[in-house]
């Protein structure tokens, strides 16, 4: 058995290496096997020697994220995990200095694992960008955030945000008002993300000056869409001919990211995902990025991740593999 201790610069840095109710320590407890204790601005180590040693490193990677000020999320213990067992320090370390952008609070936006890293490479390189993965693991967030960033920028005239119309178990029809009002709520993921970055009273302006589209996919049939910036949303809700239709309209000077998850369509189930289609038509085109997201990259509340785990091995394995008691 071992004990050391490891001081941190500012009791800033401590508040953002325990985490809410120590949850950052108890993870790392939890990865290597040590006992980590915050005393004031002190870390106390103690545990078998490989244990304590590995706790050592991680906190000596994860030290100059909470330095900064910046607070420390579940993904980025695991992912410094990954990065000292599969020898990719340098990959983590570049991750802490390459910013996204910043909200409209000043928090810094940046990629929080090693997949999420390659999406936004391939957001800034690639014409076409696919990326598919579960609920919570910043496909829709990471590309508005670049789209938005690219926009202020001046490398697009326009941002179009899009998603299919395609409700899960209601129907448009028996919403109130009129058809804008009806799609709203299926468009209100894409206004939050823009809302992380610009001004809310500003966007209605750029909306008016036809800066900033928001609209559901039928919108897009019969345009071409020339220096732009367009995300496609929830792609798993279209068939293969809406599909096809809006990656036709691609026009000169444009970029597209197509994000969706192929386990939670909710067209009819004799009906194939256009999102499914399209990933197996397109692969190997020169121009086309696929990204794959997985439950490791969620970086919501660490209880989503748990879930998406729960609900893919439910599906990988079957319902037949339920407890006997379960409803």
């Amino acid at each position: 058995m071992q004990t050391i201790v490891v001081s941190l610069p500012s009791p800033e840095s401590a508040i953002a290496l325990s985490g809410y109710q120590n949850e950052n320590l108890n993870l790392l407890s939890q990865q290597t096997g040590a006992t980590v204790v915050l005393r004031g601005q002190e870390i106390r180590i103690s545990g078998p020697e490989n244990a304590v040693e590995l706790s050592r490193r991680l906190i000596g990677l994860l030290e100059p994220l909470c330095s900064q000020g910046n607070p420390l999320s579940r993904a980025d213990i695991l992912t410094a995990r990954q990065a000292l067992e599969g020898d990719r320090l340098e990959e983590f370390q570049a991750m802490q200095t390459e910013v996204v952008t910043r909200t409209r609070r000043g928090e810094v936006i940046r990629a929080k694992t090693f997949r999420q890293r390659q999406y936004v490479q391939a957001l800034k390189r690639h014409d076409l960008i696919f990326c598919s993965g579960p609920a919570g693991t910043g496909k829709t967030f990471l590309a508005a955030m670049v789209g938005v960033q690219a926009l202020l920028s001046g490398d697009y005239e326009r941002l179009i945000l899009t998603r299919p119309a395609v409700e899960a178990g209601e129907r448009l029809g028996f919403l109130p008002g009129d058809l804008q009002q009806k799609v709203n709520p299926y468009l209100r993921p894409l206004y939050d993300a823009l809302h992380e970055l610009i001004d809310p009273e500003k966007i209605p302006h750029l909306m008016d000056r036809g800066m900033i589209e928001i609209a559901p996919l039928a919108y897009m049939r019969g345009r071409t869409l020339s220096n732009a910036f367009v995300i496609m949303d929830e792609a798993q809700n279209t068939t293969p001919a809406q599909m096809k239709m809006v990656l036709t309209r691609l026009g000169f000077q444009s970029r597209m990211v197509v994000t969706g998850d192929t386990t939670q369509t909710d067209l009819d189930t004799r009906q194939p995902s256009g999102l499914a289609v399209a990933q197996k038509i397109l692969a190997g085109v020169e121009g086309v990025a696929f990204c794959r997201l997985t439950a490791s990259d969620v970086v919501r509340h660490p209880l989503v991740q748990r879930i998406v785990a729960a609900y893919e091995k439910y599906e990988n394995h079957g319902p037949q593999h339920r407890n006997p008691g379960s409803a």
